[in-house]
């Protein structure tokens, strides 16, 4: 009974220090993993007119050879997950790319990085755009123009004062128009709010518009088209 109970002892031991060094080397091997990806954030800046440091914002920050990145954000900060000796690419259109290496002799997981990004001219081949294909189109089409007279009078009479006046009043506003047409409708409204709008019948300059505009006949075209 004495060397049972001595071998179940024993074995009780064994099986005590293997599981320890078990969890031994799971812990050392968390530590190594844990220690090969890092948190890598930083600010992506740039100079500006002064010479002065400023955020550069929509700059690509990628992991070479990989899947894996991110861009900046508006005030330039960026973070994302790298591993210890990754390359770290910063790329943006008009700016010189720059590549740092992860140091393998970080002691923490988590690295700041301080990018000052540097602009860069792209000087890109000249594109002429022509209105035919080739040089040899050209001049049939050249020689094929109509340059009589009735051509050139039609011309004159589609630019003149009246009809460019008329199309003025005539064509519809476009996107541009209309968003300044609106935007401005909005700072009255805003610049009035809570308030009454002053009214103009006592201004004089207002007055020498109306005038200007009843001589120029403006009211009486509004007229003929209702």
């Amino acid at each position: 009974m004495r060397a049972k109970s001595k071998r179940t002892i024993i074995f009780k031991s064994l099986v005590g220090l293997f599981l320890v060094g078990m969890v031994t080397i799971q812990s050392v091997t968390a530590q190594k993993i844990d220690r090969d990806y890092i948190q890598f954030s930083g600010v992506v800046v740039t100079e500006d007119e002064n010479g002065e440091p400023k955020p550069l914002p929509y700059t690509n920050i990628s992991i070479f050879n990989s899947s894996r990145g991110t861009i900046s954000e508006f005030d330039g900060f960026f973070s994302l997950v790298a591993g210890v000796g990754d390359t770290v690419v910063f790329s943006r259109v008009g700016y010189k790319t720059v590549k740092h290496v992860v140091a393998d002799t970080l002691s923490d997981d988590f690295y700041s990085w301080y990018q000052v990004m540097s602009q860069d001219s792209i000087l890109l081949p000249e594109a002429v755009i022509y209105p035919w294909p080739s040089r040899e189109h050209y001049k049939i089409e050249f020689l094929a123009l109509d340059v009589s007279n009735d051509l050139r009078q039609l011309a004159e009479e589609n630019l003149a004062e009246r009809v460019l006046r008329e199309m003025r009043y005539e064509l519809p506003a476009d996107g541009a128009e209309a968003f300044n047409l609106v935007l401005d409708d909005q700072i009255q409204t805003a610049k009035y709010a809570g308030q009454f709008k002053p009214q103009h019948i006592f201004d004089a300059v207002a007055w020498a518009k109306f005038i200007k505009a009843w001589k120029r006949g403006d009211f009486k075209k509004k007229k003929d088209k209702n």
